[in-house]
């Protein structure tokens, strides 16, 4: 088993207490962040599960409703579930100014609506003297569609888990958005814990997301902050064959855990998900039978233990929705023998609160990004006794025949995508700044051992607010106000977009013959120019520079953690990577990171993750469709041998010895024959 189960990301933090620690008010460090910046029309709140964002929703609402003239606040949730979250809270017994209340009839995600229905309901509502409802995103796309943006003019609409939306035009959500901000009269907080979409597309666009007011708070503050959770390892694991036969080498039954099985129309699933749970349980132990307050599935080990178990994956809604009642039970929140294992298909993802959960397990690689993001944070609940979390996602190896061999070649590319975004994510942001011999050390933070060297590129870390200040020779700052908040807010999003690229990790895993160059400044350009059209050329460069940096010198201090033999990715060891790593170079410069492949280590796991013979198919599979160099690529090529030009007074050579050198010649050579064959025909 452990041939196949490598973990790709180990983080380990520092449980200081602080992200879990309230101010005189009762808010926690990300909800006063938030609090902060109450007075802003738009405001958009990007932060982990489990950080408290719909506390900090209501803070913000009863403010705005109370202080800021606003005449209702409308709570507006992706399913009905989730509704439970914004229930009613005595916010003055922890020292708020008041309380947050919802009357029953206007939470809709749990009351049954008026004779109109749900729809109907929200007219009542707004015609009523009371001021909190909650809805689904459904109800509300109809309630605007039916009643107009007017009707909630001075308003706050507050949208909770914000990637739902989608500047698609075909997204209903995002044109009534789109709409509410054109009107400006009402205000918006929206809220998320992964700002991106797994379709890529974005969930605004950039001049409506230009008005709203960030609220950052990461993956590093909240966990670093944690009492309990100390480590979080994120890593796939391959199997041959039915994924239920091998499921029990990775599901350990004294884990709290949730298994996702796969979508009945994915290759991993036996077309029969009722016998799949059936076979888990029969794996785990014998059958007890069920008990008959929870409809849990009772099963005792082979060790004598019985296991609880919740099945959310039966389709006899009586049974199920019996299980969910008993999982949603406030009674038994706080009571960790309550359930033991979750199976489910379709359920227990985004706001779905089990904070004892040790282990996420997933077979099969799930629809975007963004719902692995959710997943994971199912089990990044801190919880008493809690010491370590993981996230396991199962893959089907590669198989004989070609079709299968490239879904499987696509499955296991969106896995390590995946992977590489947790890295990011889940690890200390990034400030660069070029180097300055007369810049001086930043205050607040720590530069080592040695101190701040004006003769060196110094890097400095500030445990309190999880920062590296990095300085990097040759780095272009960024000049426009939008290109700063890209490189302070949004480097995550470019990451994301460049890891999602299949051709740039197809290349950077599988091409021998690769010129780190082609990605890290053509491939990485390319997506930078369509992502951002309207920065200038200055500011494309800039932001792409500030994106590789952070995820080359993310993926080298990965490998300098594993080259010292240091357990865990965060925290000290992390730092200490990033530092190893910096000094294993006479300067750091971004040159030097251009000529980083930023797939090289995703590789490395991959090759201890998988066996020889299936590489060796996914390989063959890549390189049987290699991209050949088009002309928009070219002409990025050609404008570097500009550059290169004026830098050294001659234009790139066909028989450098340097590869990039080389590229950036054949770019400069194919242009001249485009012309040239234009010209002739």
């Amino acid at each position: 088993m452990q041939k196949n189960s490598v973990p790709s990301v180990s983080v380990t933090y520092a449980r200081n207490g602080s992200s879990s620690r309230p101010n005189e008010l009762g808010m926690r460090p990300m909800q006063e962040k938030a609090y902060e910046r109450r007075g802003e029309q738009y405001l958009l709140i990007k932060s982990p599960p489990a950080s408290g964002k719909s506390r900090a929703l209501m803070f913000i609402a009863l403010d705005k409703l109370h202080n800021q003239g606003l005449r209702k606040a409308i709570i507006v949730v992706p399913e009905k579930s989730i509704g439970s979250s914004f229930a009613d809270e005595p916010l003055t017994q922890f020292g708020f100014w008041a309380d947050w209340v919802v009357t029953p009839k206007w939470n809709l995600c749990n009351a049954p609506g008026e004779d109109g229905g749900k729809v109907s309901s929200v007219q009542s509502f707004l015609d009523s003297d009371d001021r909190v409802l909650v809805c689904t995103h459904a109800t509300f796309r109809f309630a605007v569609d039916r009643f107009g943006i007017e009707a909630f003019d001075d308003c706050l609409i507050a949208v909770d888990e914000f990637h739902h939306v989608s500047a698609n035009p075909d997204n209903k959500l995002g044109a009534h958005l789109a709409a509410f901000i054109a009107r400006d009269k009402v205000h918006v907080v929206a809220m998320t814990g992964s700002y991106f979409r797994g379709d890529a597309e974005a969930v605004l666009m950039p001049e409506d997301e230009a008005k709203f007011e960030p609220v950052t708070y990461t993956y590093y503050e909240q966990l670093n902050g944690y009492r309990y959770l100390k480590k979080l390892d994120i890593g796939y694991y391959f199997y041959s064959g039915s994924y239920a036969d091998d499921i029990v080498k990775v599901l350990d039954p004294t884990e709290k855990t949730i298994v996702h099985i796969p979508s009945v129309n994915s290759r991993e699933s036996t077309k029969d998900k009722i016998k799949e749970v059936e076979h888990i349980i029969e794996a785990l132990g014998e059958w007890q039978g069920t008990d008959p307050a929870t409809g849990f599935q009772l099963v005792k080990t082979p060790e004598g233990r019985v296991l609880r178990i919740a099945d959310l994956v039966d389709d006899e809604a009586v049974k199920r929705d019996r299980v969910s009642a008993a999982l949603k039970d406030p009674g038994q929140k706080m009571n960790r023998d309550h359930v033991d294992i979750i199976i489910a298909l379709g359920m227990a993802k985004e706001g779905f609160d089990w904070i004892w959960c040790e282990h996420a397990l997933t077979v099969g690689y799930r629809s975007s990004l963004t719902e692995i993001v959710q997943i994971i944070g199912r089990a990044t609940r801190d919880a008493e006794g809690k010491t370590r979390a993981r996230f396991t996602n199962l893959i089907a190896e590669p198989d004989a025949s070609e079709e299968a061999v490239r879904e499987a070649v696509n499955d296991t590319l969106k896995a390590i995508a995946a992977s590489l975004l947790m890295e990011q994510v889940l690890t200390p942001r990034f400030n660069f700044t070029p180097k300055a011999r007369a810049g001086g050390p930043v205050e607040g933070f720590d530069y080592g051992a040695g101190g701040y060297d004006p003769d060196k590129c110094n890097i400095g870390f500030n445990e309190v607010q999880g920062q590296f200040q990095i300085e990097i020779k040759g780095l272009a700052p960024p000049k426009s106000k939008e290109a700063e908040r890209i490189v302070s807010q949004d480097l995550n999003e470019v990451i994301t977009a460049f890891v999602q690229d299949k051709t740039a990790i197809e290349r950077g895993m599988f091409d021998v013959e690769l010129v780190p160059e082609e990605l890290t400044q053509v491939r990485l350009g390319k997506i930078i120019r369509d992502k951002y059209p309207e920065l200038d050329t200055e500011d494309q460069e800039a932001v792409r520079q500030h994106a590789i940096a952070a995820l080359n010198l993310t993926q080298q201090a990965k490998a300098a953690i594993t080259e010292a033999g240091v357990e865990g990715g965060g925290s000290t060891a992390f730092v200490d990577g990033v530092r190893r790593f910096a000094m294993s170079v006479t300067e750091l410069d971004i040159d030097l990171i251009d000529r980083i492949n930023p797939f090289a280590e995703a590789y490395a796991i991959l090759s201890k993750t998988m066996d020889e013979a299936s590489l060796k198919q996914v390989a063959a599979v890549i390189n049987a469709r290699k991209v050949q160099l088009t002309p928009e690529d070219a002409r990025d090529l050609a404008k570097r041998a500009l550059k290169f030009k004026q830098d050294r007074g001659r234009l790139p050579d066909l028989i450098s010895a340097d590869p990039w050198e080389r590229l950036m010649a054949e770019g400069v050579a194919f242009l001249t024959r485009m012309k040239q064959e234009q010209k002739n025909g």
